[in-house]
């Protein structure tokens, strides 16, 4: 993986900037959709630009950041093909690769430390997609999609 995109809310910026720094650091490039200040803004503005950038072809995977995590992950996972996974350990973030095939790293500003927060982004960035039995369970999630 050599370029990722990256967004947040006011509640995700301090945290998404030092992403963007680790991540650059790793030669990875990153294309930052926002937000740029701390003014209060709405989550799902941000969500909304990554995941069309994702759905395009543009990007593979992404890094959304906001309070908690949660109203990014809500946000994102309302776009087709998106599947976004709210993460607060490394062990979540390692097995949403490998077993949901996830292209949406979620993120607490506010829940999560600097530290783990880097780390789970290397294992987001790092681990494959392991498929076998998982990627017939990827399809069924495509499957609901298309139904609703």
């Amino acid at each position: 993986m050599n370029k990722i995109i990256i967004g947040c809310d006011h509640g995700g910026l301090e945290l998404k900037n030092e992403i963007i720094k680790h991540l650059n650091s790793k030669n990875i490039e990153t294309c930052d959709v926002g937000t740029y200040t701390a003014e209060s803004c709405n989550y799902p503005d941000y969500a909304k630009a990554l995941c069309r950038k994702i759905q395009s072809g543009e990007f593979e995977r992404g890094i959304l950041v906001c309070g908690t995590g949660i109203g990014m992950s809500i946000a994102a996972n309302k776009h087709n093909g998106i599947r976004a996974a709210c993460c607060s350990d490394t062990f979540s973030a390692r097995m949403t690769r490998m077993h949901n095939d996830a292209n949406v790293l979620c993120l607490g500003g506010r829940v999560v430390g600097l530290g783990l927060a880097l780390d789970m982004v290397d294992l987001f960035v790092e681990t494959e997609f392991e498929g076998g039995r998982h990627s017939q369970r990827v399809a069924m999630l495509a499957e609901i999609e298309k139904q609703n």
